[in-house]
């Protein structure tokens, strides 16, 4: 690749995510033509793409006969690499990945992504591998101290106690499971596999709110974070012998909880992550076409990239603003944001945005963790008032979010 500006002439590449604006990103970094297909069509998301296709359901997921009509579109254009699943794809990968007529899936296929999230195989894998985890069961436990999750799900909307559990979580249901509550702080690893070896990039704290019966919803990360040698060795070696036992490929990232010098693995996300954001603008140097090269790279001729060296000079954090009432994003409102550094996944004018519901994603770069959690505050405030500056009723027929 001799571009970061592609052509018409430049290879096409689909990314399907609930919010694809972060993969379109870096596949045109990569000097990719992208093909984005989520949720919102946010104006950055947009400005990346040379097409968009809507894949809303009636809540906030993707719709399975939208995403694979969409793909059926895409598989017919010129010059297609093929695609690559982001969050919210999770439930079709197996479907999709033996489904004809579709662009060749970018990353893990079917089996590697059961590997990782059918609960049946992979404890027991930690297991073999002596990596320790929270204990998990398949039947309803009786004490609180428990939670359920989906094993299809992602960001963190899929995880309620285990009072709230669905009637249809029966014992040995391989859609989801019972695990204890733990204690530890939320981190992530992102790494790039291939060819049974790992590469990890990185770590990243995870920052989560409690919305609605969900306590834990991903709303945010804070990264790349130091983490003590001993430490992060031995994360590394545990990442490293998943990856061999599930053969994993290109982008992806663990979720662990962090609790002194130990740490217990929580699941592993076999795509790519949100936090790949973190690492290109810290390493910029290190991957000049950025991830989404490095995933292609590892996916399509098994190659790994360089080790970001020393440890990086910045931090940067990201965070999603959500709506404190029901409103519509005016053109005032939506342009103001697309000005603002510190703002992603801005709507496009006459988006109806529900109260509870994402509006933008927060970012902030600064020299240390603190420096960046204060930075974020700041930037939240400053949206709150903007928000309220150039508010418009909330009656326009458009609508972001179903």
């Amino acid at each position: 690749m001799v571009s970061l500006a592609p052509s018409n002439a430049a290879p096409l590449v689909a990314v399907a995510a609930l919010s694809a604006r972060m993969l379109a990103e870096s596949a045109r970094q990569a000097g990719l033509r992208v093909a984005a297909l989520d949720l919102f069509g946010d104006r950055d998301t947009r400005a990346a793409s040379s097409l968009w296709f809507d894949v809303g359901g009636k809540t906030l997921s993707i719709d399975r006969e939208r995403l694979v009509a969409s793909l059926r579109r895409v598989a017919r254009l010129p010059r297609v690499v093929g695609w690559i699943a982001g969050s919210g794809t999770e439930p079709f990968i197996d479907e999709l990945s033996e489904m004809r007529g579709l662009p060749t899936l970018i990353g893990n296929d079917s089996q590697a992504a059961a590997a990782v999230r059918d609960p049946s195989r992979f404890f027991p894998l930690l297991d073999t591998l002596d990596i320790a985890h929270p204990p998990i069961s398949t039947t309803r436990p009786a004490d609180p101290g428990w939670l359920f999750k989906e094993a299809d799900g992602c960001g963190g909307t899929h995880v309620v106690p285990a009072a709230n559990a669905p009637r249809w979580a029966e014992p040995g249901a391989r859609q989801g499971y019972f695990q204890r509550r733990a204690n530890g702080r939320p981190f992530s690893a992102l790494f790039v596999a291939a060819r049974g070896r790992a590469q990890v990039l990185g770590f990243a704290e995870q920052l989560t709110s409690a919305i609605g019966a969900s306590p834990f919803v991903h709303t945010g990360s804070i990264g790349p974070v130091e983490l003590p040698e001993a430490l992060s060795r031995r994360l590394r070696n545990a990442i490293a012998a998943v990856t061999a036992y599930a053969g994993l490929t290109g982008l992806n990232s663990c979720d662990f909880l962090l609790d002194g010098d130990d740490f217990s693995l929580l699941e592993i996300n076999a795509r790519p992550s949100s936090t790949m954001a973190l690492y290109e603008a810290a390493w910029r140097e290190h991957w000049p076409f950025g991830l989404i090269a490095c995933h292609l790279d590892a996916c399509l001729r098994g190659r790994l990239p360089n080790a970001p060296r020393g440890r990086a000079a910045r931090c940067t954090g990201q965070q999603v603003l959500f709506a404190p009432r029901a409103l519509t994003c005016s053109t005032a409102l939506s342009d103001a944001c697309a000005a603002d550094p510190g703002c992603r996944d801005v709507p496009m004018p006459g988006t109806r945005i529900k109260a509870g519901q994402p509006i933008v994603t927060l970012v902030a770069t600064a020299a240390s963790r603190d420096a960046v959690e204060q930075a974020l505050n700041d930037e939240r405030e400053r949206m709150l008032e903007r928000i309220d500056t150039f508010e418009e009723p909330d009656h326009v027929l458009l609508v972001k979010h179903g």
